[in-house]
């Protein structure tokens, strides 16, 4: 078992080092300055504002599960847990 946090959304350890992000549950734009907010790999953070607007975030995404059960970013943490923690690549550019 690591000592090392571990990435709700893809289930890897985010070492030290790893890039990572703090995600606001609750977007700032959207009232959620001073919220919950979780650590979650760079990569992971990127692909979530690829793919949601802060509305959507604010208003069917604010919790790790809810983000886990989205389609695209299901199938995206399913494909980056097969990576080490510390991968890296572009995320594309927002799909709407």
């Amino acid at each position: 078992m690591s000592d090392h946090p571990t990435c709700p959304l893809c289930l890897r350890p985010i070492p030290p080092g790893v890039p990572q992000s703090q995600h606001h549950l609750i977007p700032k734009l959207k009232g959620g300055k001073g919220g919950p907010t979780i650590l979650i790999h760079h990569i992971c953070h990127k692909e979530i504002h690829a793919t949601l607007s802060e509305a959507e975030l604010a208003r069917d995404y604010p919790s790790p599960e809810a983000l886990r059960a989205h389609p695209r970013l299901a199938k995206f943490f399913a494909w980056v847990a097969k990576r080490p923690p510390d991968f890296m690549s572009r995320v594309p550019k927002r799909k709407r």
